[in-house]
């Protein structure tokens, strides 16, 4: 056993699911298995794993009732823990994210999947680590702390937001082109002074920052429908249009637990109003025209153009030209008329961006 490899506890009472997930994880990971919630708590008495892989249908204590043991104790409680479940509805996921489980994955699982997301998550419990270890030093780290904890913001931001892309089957560099493509828009709208009263009070390294976070609610969202490759059903399509309030409800619960809520408060307004429509045909809330935030409008465009672009698993890729007519085709319906206007004075610019990631 190697003592510089993560340590996993996989529990699960069928077998196959334990030597499958054993076998899956083995050449990356020390892996334990355990055959019930019980096994487990025993277990933890005198090991900590970095992670655990637990499911939900089990007998005498399923999963929800092993997590609950497992968060009210000091020394286990923050121990990353993943449900891996048969359960598809939104409801089972919602209890379980709730109870303090970090992730929720439906069986059976991809491999490849299921190592990538036990990637991110130790990777963002990594970066954690050194945040704790930064404050119990913070008396000899003064001259560190802003460079530090900026760092580490960020890194945490975009691990987030790439978790949710990895989900959502596009590439990392999406976040990359978004940001650009905000600059671009945001430089020339202060080039052309519109809105002019509203942008003089933003910090744009924030709003920046902040577009990372515009897509984290589509964590709540199934990879069944997230990857669908064909028509959403009506019901599935509510579904997703979820992804707004979710993410809405997860940055509100990060502003809780941190005392710097500027950058937070313009990814809630991007998580929430991105997909509103300028004729109040949007969603979640259907309002209409400057009742939207200008950051709402502003995220519409980027993320509209960047789709059209991009290769998605029920659409190919569209050319820029064609990107640009459907953006302007929805001026004054789906965008606010006047962006549109600055968008196309700085269409090129973003057609390079798009030119640079067909050649990835």
């Amino acid at each position: 056993m190697s003592s510089d490899r993560r340590t996993i506890f996989l529990v699960d009472d069928d077998i196959t699911n334990l030597t499958v997930g054993s076998e899956t994880l083995t050449n990356a990971y020390n892996v334990f298995t355990f055959n019930s919630g019980a096994r487990l708590l025993k277990r933890l008495e005198k090991h900590i794993p970095d992670l655990i892989l637990l499911d939900v249908e089990m007998p005498e204590m399923n999963g929800y009732e092993t997590i609950q043991q497992v968060k009210n104790k000091q020394e286990t409680r923050q121990i990353p823990i993943i449900f891996l479940t048969a359960r598809s509805d939104s409801e089972s996921e919602l209890q379980g994210l709730s109870l303090g489980a970090i992730d929720y994955l439906s069986k059976p699982f991809s491999p490849p999947l299921l190592l990538k997301r036990i990637e991110v998550h130790l990777l963002v419990q990594e970066q954690n680590r050194e945040l704790v270890n930064f404050n119990n030093n913070l008396q000899e780290m003064v001259e560190m702390k802003t460079t530090t904890v900026v760092e580490l913001k960020n890194a945490v931001l975009k691990t987030m937001a790439e978790l949710v892309e990895y989900r959502d089957n596009v590439t990392g560099s999406h976040i990359e082109r978004t940001q650009r493509y905000v600059s671009i828009l945001l430089n020339t709208l202060l080039e052309q002074g519109l809105y002019k009263d509203e942008t003089d009070t933003w910090n744009m390294d924030l709003v920046l920052q902040s577009t990372q976070l515009h897509d984290v609610g589509k964590i709540a969202i199934k990879d069944s429908i997230l990857l669908k490759p064909g028509q959403l059903t009506p019901e599935e399509f509510e579904m997703i249009k979820e992804h707004t309030t979710f993410g809405e409800e997860v940055i509100e619960k990060i502003k809780k637990n941190t005392t710097e809520h500027a950058f937070l408060d313009y990814a809630k307004i991007m998580a929430g109003a991105h997909h509103e429509k300028w004729d109040g045909s949007g969603y979640p809330r259907g309002i209409k025209g400057e009742e939207i935030p200008l950051l709402g409008r502003i995220m519409a465009i980027v993320d509209v153009y960047d789709a059209l672009v991009s290769d998605r698993p029920y659409k190919r890729a569209f050319s820029h030209e064609e990107a640009v007519k459907i953006i302007v085709e929805g001026k004054g319906t789906h965008f606010d008329p006047q962006l549109v206007e600055v968008f196309l004075s700085a269409a090129d610019k973003f057609g390079e961006i798009a030119a640079m990631q067909n050649l990835e």
